[in-house]
């Protein structure tokens, strides 16, 4: 699959001396700087008829030929797999992504995924880097994603990203009892020793995570989370470290313990619970083509909802212990 475009232009004479990449960058600001490049070596930008190098100089008034070749950069396939889709237009895709879907194709996890959906649904994106997937969310997190349908929308929204514009708001419940909201501002990077977790690390990327109080129950508290940066499994691993993982979390929670005087049937809905309890539940963004701010919500799934009923459950039985120790 491939599709052509060709776009022409003029340096201006007052850009002499700029190395070329600077001025492509300029002159077509709609893409990013290493994909100019790479379409430089790949030759499908001209400078007066010729492949030049990004380091070369502009003399000012040279004639610039782009031709976008946009062809598959993957050999991902498309898989009829149902997606959840709350807001598509010609531009984006808004998904709500069910716990236990694997965003993007990794190894040991070559098809099932969103990408491969996405494919199906909307074979366009094949010639789009990661098929437009801007971030991801874990294999056992739930909520929404956008997704980029065109280069510039993609290369837009990733700037929003960047630039922490993009609203994300999430639903945690974590374990033991949080008084008030804080935020953490711990850097992140990965695990000294198991090399397959992260951890708070000095070494590692600045992460801030915002959260505030939503409900609490007995021996848990659900919380409102608000990312301002967005490193992997970052909302885990502060947590955690601030001695509150969420519960269920397989790779984060610790050894699984129940609450004292927890009943059988409590008992049941928490050993069942085996993800992390995590929810996408907000998202908001400038729309790359009317450059208006839009919001979108979606609740929590049922089993996060179950879940919630039964820490509601366990508070009302227990009201009676809870006040005679006050």
């Amino acid at each position: 699959m491939s599709e052509t475009e060709i776009f022409e232009a003029v340096v201006p004479d007052e850009w002499a001396g700029e190395r070329v990449d600077q001025a492509l960058a300029k002159l077509f600001p709609d893409y990013s700087r290493s994909r100019l490049q790479t379409w430089l070596k790949e030759g499908q930008i001209l400078v007066n008829g010729q492949v030049k190098r990004a380091k070369d100089k502009v003399l000012g008034g040279e004639q610039v030929k782009l031709q976008v070749i946009l062809s598959s950069e993957n050999v991902w396939e498309a898989e009829a797999i149902p997606l959840n889709i709350i807001y598509e237009d010609e531009q984006l895709l808004i998904i709500n992504k069910p716990a236990n879907m694997v965003v993007h194709p990794a190894a040991g996890n070559f098809s099932g995924t969103m990408l491969n959906a996405l494919l199906h649904h909307a074979p366009e994106l094949e010639a789009i880097p990661r098929a437009g997937i801007v971030h991801r969310l874990d294999k056992e997190t739930s909520g929404l994603l956008v997704v980029a349908r065109t280069l510039i929308a993609q290369k837009l929204l990733v700037e929003q990203l960047q630039a922490r514009s993009f609203l994300r708001e999430y639903d945690a419940i974590v374990t033991g009892l949080i008084i008030a909201g804080s935020t953490i501002n711990e850097p992140i990077g990965r695990h000294p020793v198991n090399r397959k977790k992260m951890a708070v690390n000095e070494k590692g990327k600045p992460a801030i995570t915002h959260y505030r109080v939503s409900e609490r129950f007995r021996s848990f508290t659900k919380l409102v989370v608000k990312l301002e940066t967005g490193r992997t499994h970052q909302i885990r691993v502060h947590m955690a470290h601030i001695g509150h993982p969420l519960l269920g979390d397989p790779v984060y929670g610790g050894r699984f313990q129940l609450p004292a005087g927890c009943d059988d049937a409590f008992e049941q809905v928490l050993r069942k619970f085996k993800r992390q309890a995590l929810h996408a539940r907000h998202l908001g963004l400038i729309h790359p083509a009317t450059n208006e701010f839009i919001e979108w919500d979606v609740e929590m799934p049922q089993d996060m909802i179950t879940l919630q009923d039964a820490l509601r459950l366990d508070l009302e039985n227990h009201k009676d212990d809870i006040r005679r120790k006050k």
